[in-house]
């Protein structure tokens, strides 16, 4: 009897990790409350309800959170919250300047670029406009590890920046050419860098530079892709 209760609890055992290993999917939620400004967030959510993917999920809604701009006398801890701040101090800017025709917006939308049993690439675009000549919009990565819901680092990912660098920069060349574009007036003089975001897709390597990174901000956004069979050998999977 005992030795079947053994069993049962091993059984038990690999049973729960297969479930903890299972792939993650994602469900694309969106805010539907009604506001003052004009606010449009969708969002991907990991599920099933694991470690991991309570793991992925903060880390998604925290990266959330610090690209709304809001005053940082808020602190708000959810993306609810974060708006409906986003919106008081919409309506509190409409008291102060009643003949002003401005409207805020705000747009956040996450994307599933990549997923492997090695990877979870996600986007993240903001647009935000509160006055001013323009407004400010971003894309940022994020590289999940899937089998601990925590984000990579390059050097998790690259096991040689310098020479995976060199040949990115040979890419940004090739891409300027192709752009009609001059590579001098990219880095504000300074040498070639590699940009602040890198993920993936089924094409190969993204690198995206952001507004006023590497150049102005009418440049916009500068970005190629690298495919994978040239990229491999400074990945270290």
């Amino acid at each position: 009897m005992k030795k079947i209760a053994s069993l049962l609890v091993i059984f038990l055992y690999f049973l729960s990790c297969k479930e903890e290993m299972k792939p993650l999917e994602f469900k694309t939620l969106s805010i539907e409350n009604t506001y003052a400004a004009d606010i449009e967030v969708t969002f991907d959510k990991a599920k099933p309800n694991s470690d991991i993917a309570k793991t992925v999920n903060e880390t998604i809604i925290s990266t959330i959170l610090k690209s709304i701009p809001i005053s940082e006398t808020n602190n708000p801890k959810t993306i609810e919250e974060a708006l409906n701040s986003f919106d008081e101090e919409f309506k509190t800017f409409k008291t102060d300047f009643e003949d002003s025709e401005q409207t805020w917006t705000l747009a956040i939308e996450t994307e599933v670029l990549y997923k492997t049993e090695n990877i979870i690439a996600m986007g993240l675009s903001v647009y935000s406009d509160t006055g001013g000549a323009h407004g400010n919009d971003s894309i940022q990565f994020l590289n999940f590890n899937p089998s601990s819901g925590e984000l990579y680092t390059y050097e998790d990912l690259f096991s040689d920046m310098e020479g995976f660098k060199k040949l990115a920069e040979s890419y940004f060349l090739d891409h300027m050419k192709n752009e009609g574009s001059e590579a001098t007036e990219f880095f504000f003089g300074k040498d070639f860098q590699l940009p602040e975001n890198i993920s993936f897709n089924e094409e190969g390597v993204i690198l995206l530079y952001n507004r006023y990174e590497i150049a102005s901000f009418n440049q916009g956004y500068t970005e190629f892709v690298i495919p994978i069979d040239k990229a491999q050998e400074f990945l270290k999977f």
